[in-house]
């Protein structure tokens, strides 16, 4: 019985960790408590902590804060991974103005919190508190609570205020997101129906989705070409997939000559197809078909370690099947394969073939869940061990009274943006599974948040009742002042209002939000504009954040 009383009453390595693993079990069921369909989150994990430490937890700081810093680095570097394929595809065409847009926000809400900061007695450990809780991010959190730590002394110690004002601005951040797409919404009388229809406008013209297409041969020079020499004409505009003949289908191989009224069909991009009619003839896109007769279709998911990181001809599959590769998934996104187009680990790739070779291509390229599922653990530790030597290293800016550093949290993060881009450095792959992304994603960004609240709980109703409830109000600034500045300007420039929503739920990297916000209507305009200004966004977030410290303290 003794043994018991200790263990809960004594700090210590061991009572500390039953105290955090309670934390983060009470904290993930009170995040799925839904109110009017918003929740929590996983910000529940914070409260709980909270919430425990208030009630006397014996806690070993010292401990509290190796977990912390180590969760914080787990969850910025799966982050940094998942949406490395995306970050520098996400400014192009409209994506730009988004990112525009989003970078307003984040700006804004950093100035408002410095004159917030300037105009009033707050600590700058209390005012980057609101600033990261009023914009739902963690990580920048994460990044502030580290560069307060390392200046020492009493301000070190003040790390732990800013745990609290972060929970005290979180809630409405989530609430003033909300309100933002409301207030937009009636403002500009927005009628969702015709927003959505202008949507799936775009998606005919100007986007470049991967299209199926039908070219009927009328460029006399092709013919009796064979489609070997047609690739090299057009193998950055058009997959070839199968050749429809004598009212017939044949696979595309290279040695199949072209004649007179054949119809090629194959995949392309909307914004390619002026090009291929110049140089075959005639196209009209078409929905997906069937393939008839003795070639067959299949979805094949890249397995084989020792073809990944090959690109398309190295791989040969069309030189020795009766078999091609018409389109290639990577990381959520549709690849027109080329001859020179890389196939990564966990790529998914669409093979059109003869029927009978197509068990025997499904053999070799893999198709192995199982063998995804083996982590990559070494390139994990490579790339963290890489992130943590980066966000250390000190850059000096005149007028600061300490060198800037990327931290715990920018460096990995910097680091898995680009390992992830990449997908490999010569034969060692940084490919992560979606389920193993996902589950060290979720492990970190608990372990982290549970900690902020065992360290931040003690003192959390007292600091309330002596002042909280003001910090609440400059949370709120922080939160609704940016955001309907940016949405406002958003529909002066014709933004699509959902595309609009999205890329607000974006700027806060708030996936609440983002639900909320996919539930105005069943299309994918709100997740495509939050996934293309979600990885500039963060970024800065974690950036400023610091910054803020350091200017404040200099």
């Amino acid at each position: 019985m003794n043994f018991f009383q200790t263990l809960f009453t004594t700090p210590g390595i061991a009572s500390t960790l039953i105290f955090l693993c309670i934390a983060a079990f009470v904290g993930i069921w009170l995040g799925k408590l839904e109110i009017k369909k918003v929740k929590l989150g996983i910000a529940g994990v914070l409260f709980s902590g909270i919430l425990i430490a208030h009630l006397g937890a014996p806690i070993d700081v010292e401990v509290l804060h190796f977990v912390r810093d180590f969760g914080l680095i787990l969850f910025v570097y799966s982050i940094g991974v998942d949406m490395g394929p995306r970050f520098f595809s996400s400014f192009k065409k409209d994506g730009l103005t988004l990112n525009l847009l989003a970078m307003g926000i984040v700006v804004s809400g950093f100035l408002i919190a410095c004159l917030v900061w300037y105009f009033t007695d707050l600590s700058p450990a209390v005012v980057v508190g609101i600033l990261c809780g009023a914009v739902t991010n963690t990580p920048s959190l994460g990044a502030a609570q580290q560069v307060l730590t390392e200046q020492g002394g009493d301000i070190a110690l003040s790390a732990a205020q800013t745990g609290m004002s972060y929970a005290v601005a979180y809630p409405f951040g989530i609430l003033g997101i909300i309100i933002t797409m409301f207030l937009v919404r009636w403002f500009f009388r927005v009628n969702v129906d015709k927003e959505v229809q202008d949507y799936n406008d775009t998606l005919g013209g100007k986007e470049t989705k991967l299209q199926s297409v039908e070219i009927t041969v009328t460029n006399p020079n092709l013919f009796e070409k064979n489609i070997a020499y047609i690739k090299q004409v057009v193998d950055k505009e058009l997959s070839i997939s199968r050749i429809f003949r004598n009212n017939d289908y044949i696979l595309a191989t290279d040695d199949v000559v072209i004649l007179p009224n054949d119809v090629i069909y194959g995949v392309s991009a909307q914004n390619l197809i002026p090009a291929l009619q110049i140089k075959i003839g005639q196209v009209e896109i078409v929905g997906r078909k069937d393939v008839e007769g003795s070639l067959g279709m299949i979805d094949v998911l890249l397995s084989n370690r020792k073809l990944a990181g090959k690109t398309i001809e190295q791989i040969g599959i069309y030189r020795r099947y009766p078999a091609n590769i018409t389109r290639i998934y990577h990381s959520g996104m549709e690849i027109l394969p080329s001859l020179d187009t890389t196939i990564e680990l966990g790529d998914t790739v669409r093979v059109v073939g003869k029927k009978e070779v197509l068990h025997d291509v499904k053999k070799e390229l893999g198709d192995s869940v199982k063998e995804l599922a083996k982590p990559n653990i070494s390139s994990i530790f490579l790339g963290i061990f890489a992130g943590v030597i980066l966000g250390s290293i000190p850059i000096y800016f005149p007028g600061l009274s300490a060198p800037a550093k990327l931290g715990l949290a920018g460096g990995p993060l910097l680091v898995a943006i680009l390992l992830g881009y990449r997908g490999r450095i010569g034969t060692l792959s940084f490919y992560m599974t979606p389920g193993a992304n996902f589950f060290m994603r979720e492990v970190g960004i608990i372990l982290f948040l549970s900690c902020v609240g065992l360290l931040a709980g003690g003192d959390f109703v007292k600091t309330i009742l002596n002042g909280g409830l003001l910090w609440m109000g400059y949370g709120v600034l922080i939160t609704l002042l940016p955001l309907l500045i940016v949405g406002i300007i958003g529909r002066l420039l014709k933004v699509n209002y959902l595309k609009l929503c999205g890329a607000i739920a974006g700027s806060m990297t708030d996936p609440p939000a983002l639900e909320f916000a996919n539930g105005i209507a069943p299309v994918q305009a709100q997740s495509t504009a939050y996934a293309s200004v979600y990885p500039l966004t963060m970024f800065l977030r974690v950036l400023l954040a610091q910054i803020f410290v350091l200017i404040t303290l200099s």
